[in-house]
């Protein structure tokens, strides 16, 4: 085997693990980032029901 055969399979090695690991971060910080909208979804609805609530009293 030559030196430019390992080094070539070494690049490609790398590189298909850099696109791995980059689909990974991505799906990962995708999937992560749901909660802060149904925590946004959340505090609205506790603003609506709080709301309602004082609308009941007067």
């Amino acid at each position: 085997m030559n030196i430019g055969d390992v080094l070539f399979q070494l690049v490609f090695l790398i590189f298909i693990f850099g696109i791995f690991s980059g689909v990974f971060f991505l799906v990962r910080y995708l999937v992560t980032k749901q909660p802060s909208k149904s925590e946004n979804i959340e505090q609205k609805l506790d603003r609506i029901i709080n709301l309602l609530e004082k609308d009941k009293e007067n």
